[in-house]
C-alpha cells in the first residue's frame, strides 16, 4: 500500500534575541534527539532537563554567540551558532565560527541545514564578517558533505579533535570567505 502525504513542509530560519516557552522546550527536546542519534554538538549522553535549559538560557545572554534555528512547519528542529570575537580581537574582528549545528532526526533531508547556512552566512554578510570557520568531527558524514557542497574548502585535520568511548576521533576543519 502505498500512502501519499500532501502536507507542505514549510521552513524558515532566523536569529533568536529571546526564548519562549515553546522554544526552549523545542530546543531541549531536539538536543536530545540529536544526542542519542550521535549528533548533539559534544554531549556523548544526554544532560538532566535543568542543564540543558541553563545551556540554551545561557547561549542567548552571551552576546558574542548568535542562535540561529530552523524551523519545520514553525517547530524548531534545527541549530547552529555563529559566534564572534571578542572586541578586544581587533584582529579577528571580521572572522566568525560556526558551532554546534545540528538537526534533529525526524528533521533532516528537507534542507532545513542548508537553509540554515544559507541565512548564517546572509546574517554573517550584514555583520561585516569576511570569513565563517567551523570544526567537524569525521564522523559527521552528512554535514562535512553539506559544507563540501556549501563551498566550504577545507584547511585542516586534528587526529586528536575529540576523545569518544575510549577512542580519538579526527576533527577536520574548514572555512568559507564571503
Amino acid at each position: 500500500m502505498n500512502i501519499q502525504l500532501n502536507e507542505k513542509i514549510n521552513i524558515s530560519v532566523d536569529s533568536l534575541k529571546s526564548l519562549s516557552e515553546v522554544d526552549l522546550a523545542d530546543l531541549c527536546n531536539i538536543t536530545e534527539q540529536a544526542i542519542n542519534a550521535g549528533g548533539g554538538f559534544g554531549w556523548l549522553r544526554v544532560p538532566e532537563p535543568e542543564v540543558l535549559k541553563d545551556y540554551w538560557n545561557k547561549i542567548l545572554s552571551d552576546k558574542l554567540n548568535n542562535l540561529i534555528v530552523g524551523r519545520l512547519n514553525g517547530d524548531i528542529a534545527g541549530t547552529l551558532q555563529l559566534s564572534f570575537e571578542a572586541p578586544n580581537i581587533e584582529s579577528r574582528k571580521n572572522i566568525a565560527q560556526i558551532k554546534r549545528q545540528f538537526v534533529a532526526p525526524w528533521a533532516r533531508g528537507y534542507g532545513l541545514a542548508k537553509s540554515m547556512i544559507d541565512f548564517t552566512e546572509q546574517f554573517a554578510k550584514e555583520e561585516n564578517i569576511k570569513s565563517i570557520q567551523l570544526a567537524v568531527r569525521e564522523t559527521q558524514d552528512a554535514a562535512i558533505q553539506l559544507f563540501v557542497n556549501k563551498k566550504y574548502l577545507k584547511w585542516g585535520e586534528n587526529p586528536f579533535y575529540s576523545y569518544i568511548n575510549g577512542s580519538f576521533v579526527k576533527g577536520i576543519y574548514f572555512y568559507k570567505n564571503l
